[in-house]
C-alpha cells in the first residue's frame, strides 16, 4: 500500500506540469498554469521536509498575489504534517477517501435509452462532445456553464486525447447528456477526476457505467495504478461497486 501511495504521490506532482509551471517555496509546490484553464493547487513535494503553518501562509500570499485560489491538496499518508498545517493557517480542510482499482471494472448495465462513448481526438463532432463533458460536470458539481473549446483549446483537447494524457467519457439519454467524466495519465498511473450526473439523472447507476468505462479504457491502455478521490460516502460506495477499494486519503484545502 505504501507503494501505491507514493506513486499516487508522483503522479499528483507531475500531472501538473503539462499544464503548469512549478514553483517551489520551502517544503511547498505551487503550480501556476501555463496556459488557459482552471488554476491548479499547491502541494507538498514529495519526500520534502515537514509542512508548517508558516508555510501554508507564505505560499497563500504567493497565490493571493497571482491571483489564483489559495488551494492545497495532499495525499495524507505522504505528508501527514501538511493536514494539522493547513488547519493552523486557518484553512478548512477535507478529507476525500483514495480509492485504487482492483482488476478489471464492473459497471452497472446502462438503462434502456441510454448509450455511452469515450471522445475521440478524430471525431467529428469532438468540440460539442468536448462541451458536453464540460457542461455535465459543471452542472453536477454547481459549477458554471463553460464555453465551448475553440482555437488553440480544442487543438490541445485533441492532441491531449490523442497521446493518451487525457480521456473523456459521457453518457446520453434521451433528452441528452447526463453524465461525464475525465482521465489523467502520467505513465502507468491514471486518475478518474470529474465524474459527476445532472440531478435530474441520479439514482440509475449512470455514476458506475462512466467510471468503468473510464476506469476499463485505462485498463486497456496498459494503466498499472488506476485510482480516484471520492467526494463523501455515497460515492465511495458508487466506486467500490465498481471494484475500487480503499488505500487512504487525499487532504483538500482552500480558503473561503
Amino acid at each position: 500500500m505504501d507503494d501505491v501511495l507514493q506513486r499516487i504521490d508522483r503522479f499528483c506532482d507531475e500531472v501538473p506540469r503539462h499544464w503548469a509551471t512549478p514553483m517551489d517555496d520551502g517544503p511547498l509546490r505551487l503550480f501556476v498554469r501555463n496556459r488557459p484553464g482552471w488554476p491548479f493547487y499547491a502541494r507538498p513535494i514529495p519526500g520534502g521536509p515537514p509542512v508548517t503553518a508558516e508555510d501554508v501562509e507564505r505560499v497563500r500570499a504567493r497565490q493571493r498575489a497571482l491571483r489564483v485560489p489559495e488551494a492545497f491538496e495532499w495525499v495524507a499518508g505522504e505528508a501527514p504534517s501538511m493536514t494539522h498545517a493547513a488547519r493552523a493557517a486557518g484553512l478548512p480542510v477535507k478529507m476525500c477517501p483514495l480509492l485504487v482499482l482492483d482488476g478489471g471494472p464492473v459497471g452497472p448495465p446502462l438503462p434502456a435509452g441510454y448509450s455511452a462513448r469515450l471522445v475521440g481526438p478524430a471525431d467529428g463532432d469532438l468540440q460539442a462532445a468536448a462541451h458536453s463533458v464540460m457542461t455535465v460536470a459543471a452542472a453536477a458539481f454547481g459549477a458554471p456553464r463553460p464555453s465551448p473549446p475553440v482555437g488553440a483549446a480544442l487543438a490541445e483537447l485533441r492532441a491531449d486525447l490523442a497521446t493518451g494524457a487525457i480521456a473523456r467519457a459521457l453518457i446520453t439519454g434521451p433528452h441528452g447528456p447526463v453524465t461525464a467524466g475525465s482521465a489523467q495519465r502520467v505513465g502507468d498511473v491514471v486518475e478518474l477526476v470529474g465524474i459527476g450526473t445532472v440531478a435530474a439523472a441520479r439514482g440509475r447507476g449512470l455514476g458506475g457505467a462512466v467510471t468503468a468505462l473510464l476506469a476499463g479504457a485505462a485498463r486497456d491502455a496498459g494503466a498499472e495504478v488506476v485510482f480516484l478521490a471520492a467526494g463523501d460516502a455515497a460515492a465511495t460506495r458508487v466506486y467500490e461497486r465498481v471494484g475500487f477499494r480503499r488505500v487512504g486519503e487525499c487532504g483538500i484545502a482552500e480558503s473561503g
